[in-house]
């Protein structure tokens, strides 16, 4: 089962959104199903097989996340940040100025699924391998 000094490790050498592919393939051979990120405080929480959790409780300063989600806006600095041009912590900031509560990504459907403070999907995207 993975712990969370595996994942921080793999982590760690994620310094912007071009790297997440290789992170997300790193997350797969330690045993990592899924995870959600929650934009407000940062921390995450990580499951694999026979409902094997771990959550990482670093966070950052609280994050306000807007009331009603700017998807456009949103889809705009998600290609920057994939582009590798914001780091993680800018990344985060964006996201809640753009509504956005959490991310949700499932490895086994290879998704990454953006969703505002209701809880509603507001962006589902293919995850490259």
């Amino acid at each position: 089962m993975f712990t969370i000094t595996q994942i921080k490790e793999a982590h760690s050498r994620v310094k912007s959104g071009a790297d997440f592919p290789a992170y997300i393939q790193e997350l797969i051979a330690l045993g990592v199903q899924g995870y959600d990120t929650f934009v407000h405080d940062g921390h995450v929480e990580y499951f694999g097989a026979d409902n094997h959790r771990a959550t990482a409780n670093e966070t950052y300063e609280t994050i306000a996340v807007a009331p009603f989600a700017n998807k456009e806006r949103f889809i705009e600095f998600l290609v920057i940040h994939q582009d590798g041009q914001t780091d993680y912590l800018t990344f985060c900031n964006h996201a809640g100025q753009c509504g956005i509560a959490k991310w949700a990504v499932d490895i086994i459907e290879m998704t990454c699924t953006y969703f505002d403070i209701s809880g509603a999907a507001i962006l589902i995207e293919k995850i490259p391998s």
